[in-house]
């Protein structure tokens, strides 16, 4: 009987240890999801924020301003055509990744 109890005991902790052992890693941060983010905002504001029509260049511009812009958008305090709805589609963390990504691009 007694080793029966012994042999369960050791299978169980056998499968803890094997399922501890498969959990999987932490996801890795991607490192261009900054660019990849903002390339979306190309159509307007040009490659890497260069505009090359009316619309403002965003290349260079501190990471801050941008932030609080997309942030007047979002709430409606800066007039827009598609900006307003644009804004609303990025959580705080992707415009600050998008924003920042700008700011280190050449003007």
């Amino acid at each position: 009987m007694k080793s029966q109890y012994l042999l369960a005991a050791y299978a169980a902790l056998g499968s803890s240890f094997a399922l501890a052992q498969t959990v999987p890693a932490p996801a890795t941060v991607d490192k261009n999801l900054g660019r990849n983010l903002a390339a979306q905002c190309a159509n307007c504001h040009g490659s890497n924020g260069k505009s090359v029509a009316e619309v403002a260049s965003l290349a260079g511009v501190p990471a801050n301003v941008t932030i609080q812009k997309m942030k007047d958008y979002r709430d409606g305090k800066l007039p827009a055509t598609i900006m307003h709805q644009l804004a609303k589609g990025y959580t705080d963390e992707q415009v600050a990744l998008i924003a920042q990504y700008l700011e280190k691009q050449p003007k």
